[in-house]
């Protein structure tokens, strides 16, 4: 992780800090820590594969789920991160296209971030995905397809009528963005890696100590 990334992540995740106490008495953090669960049962590392809609690839997340793999010790939570169009210059682990998506197999997890409606594209590979036996996750906008298909899902509702019906169950109105990385945070909780207050302090330590010996 470059330091502007490291730095970015740490900002991060003191605001996730402070917004999951905001949301101690909602349902929102129970709900992304039962999420994250599925995320923990990937068997292995190199088994989940996170991909988003042609116009929101979630690169922010996989960032996240790989720093919360490094700091917990759960190799199997850093993903793969699945792309449409990876440009020619791309570095390896971000050139990965979706020819890994539809190669993904029994024991795999395919993770779907869609804050606009998934094209058709996507929700075949997914639905093939699924048949040979792959696991499905989703954060999306609550589409009947998605519904379908995934077998775990968080729903963050974008119209102003559907946001209604979920914040009048749980007071606090969030976007995707905000409950990926409520789950990207549950996700890298154990017993051993401690609070997130712990995990944050590690972070900064880490990035304020002294530069690598040449």
């Amino acid at each position: 992780m470059t330091g502007a990334t490291g730095s970015m992540c740490v900002v991060d995740s003191a605001r996730v800090l402070l917004l999951r106490e905001a949301l101690a008495q909602s349902g929102w953090v129970d709900r992304t820590r039962s999420f994250a669960n599925s995320l923990r049962r990937v068997p292995e590392a190199g088994q989940l594969l996170l991909v988003g809609t042609p116009d929101d690839e979630p690169w922010h997340l996989a960032a996240h789920l790989d720093d919360e793999s490094r700091l917990s010790g759960l190799a199997q939570i850093s993903p793969t991160l699945v792309r449409w169009a990876p440009p020619a210059d791309a570095p390896p682990h971000l050139s990965v296209t979706m020819s890994r998506l539809e190669a993904a197999t029994r024991g795999e997890t395919v993770f779907v971030v869609a804050p606009d409606a998934p094209p058709e594209s996507l929700l075949e590979r997914v639905a093939d995905a699924r048949r040979t036996g792959a696991t499905i996750l989703s954060i999306d906008d609550g589409g009947d397809d998605m519904g379908s298909l995934s077998h775990d899902r968080i729903v963050v509702p974008t119209s102003a009528d559907a946001r209604l019906v979920v914040t009048s169950e749980m007071p606090i109105d969030l976007d995707i963005d905000a409950v990926s990385h409520l789950v990207s945070v549950a996700a890298g909780e154990s017993l051993s890696s401690g609070s997130i207050r712990d995990r944050v302090a590690r972070m900064l330590e880490r990035l304020s100590g002294p530069p690598p010996r040449a």
